[in-house]
């Protein structure tokens, strides 16, 4: 399958030996960029959406939302408050009754992903890390809502981190996916920094997003607290809210490795395990499930789903879990 010559150039910049050292390489490679853009194309083709992104128009797209536009809808009685202007006088001269025409408002689809890559994210025991999962997820995101030519913009959450406002299509898309797939800045040593900053960020999303962006969330969630919960309902009862919670095997259940020494990333302390001990493995094991149960929940308040991705599994799984919901 033939992928557009235009999204390669947008993609794949210039990088300097400095940023080619294996170190500071972005996430994703030029290979797994055309791997990922493949299976989103043939995913679009399964679904029906052939045509490419140049043959449509902004805005043509069939609303959800009532409003004034040039979509008819529906011819309905006239009731208090209606406008005069919408009346429908050759029904209402045939019936003797006045009858209004309702219109549907024609949007374009907004689409904002939030990807985390803050400390937490830096970790993964299998295939990948999870800032790298989260990046993958991002791009098959972004890659598929070209079709609909949506306005894609997003937040990459870190140290330093930003938002991109929306552009429309394959440009929104390709200036997210390389934001997101980028070498990951250094850590910050105060973490209590970047906890203030995630809570700050949802806040920054709810003045931000224009009503009806379906909104991404990729993180592990690590930072997220009680106290979130209302700016949380607020995106909810606003936004086409979808939460993805990227996790590795080994925050599940502890391996048996023996004694190993760990560094919370997130609050800089250094932790000895006897993981070869299986009581410890148990206490592990049934900690991680209670305080993923408390984030499972934590959402389900506010009628949202969260859904879980693991660093050894097929992110496009979960795609089609979403596009089925």
């Amino acid at each position: 399958m033939k992928i557009p010559g235009s999204l390669f150039k947008r993609l794949i910049s210039p990088v300097s030996p400095a940023e080619n050292d294996g170190i500071h390489s972005p996430l994703l490679g030029d290979d797994e960029l055309a791997e990922i853009i493949r299976r989103v194309q043939a995913m679009n083709l399964a679904q029906g959406q052939s045509r490419e992104v140049h043959y449509r128009h902004a805005g043509n797209y069939r609303s959800a939302y009532l409003g004034r536009g040039l979509d008819f809808e529906e011819v309905r009685p006239y009731q208090h408050g209606d406008e005069v202007r919408d009346m429908d006088w050759r029904t209402t001269a045939r019936t003797g009754k006045p009858y209004l025409k309702i219109y549907r408002e024609e949007h374009q689809p907004a689409l904002h992903i939030v990807v985390d890559r803050g400390a937490s994210m830096r970790f993964g025991t299998r295939v990948q890390l999870k800032a790298t999962l989260a990046a993958r997820i991002a791009a098959i995101f972004a890659f598929s809502a070209m079709s609909s030519n949506a306005c894609i913009g997003g937040t990459v959450w870190q140290p330093g981190g930003f938002t991109l406002p929306c552009r429309n299509g394959e440009e929104g898309a390709t200036w997210l996916v390389r934001a997101a797939i980028s070498p990951c800045p250094p850590l910050l040593e105060e973490s209590q920094e970047e906890a203030r900053t995630f809570t700050a960020m949802l806040r920054h999303l709810d003045t931000l997003l224009t009503r009806g962006t379906r909104l991404f969330l990729i993180s592990d969630f690590s930072q997220l607290h009680e106290q979130d919960l209302p700016v949380l309902l607020r995106l909810a009862s606003h936004h086409d809210l979808i939460v993805v919670q990227v996790l590795d095997a080994a925050e599940e259940k502890l391996p048996d490795v023996g004694l190993m020494r760990f560094h919370d990333v997130a609050s800089g302390k250094l932790r000895w395990l006897d993981t070869a001990n299986h009581g410890v493995r148990e206490i592990f094991q049934r900690e991680a499930a209670a305080l993923h149960d408390k984030q499972r929940m934590l959402f389900e308040r506010i009628g949202v789903r969260l859904h879980q991705c693991t660093t050894d599994s097929d992110p496009f799984s979960l795609i089609t879990r979403i596009s089925y919901e």
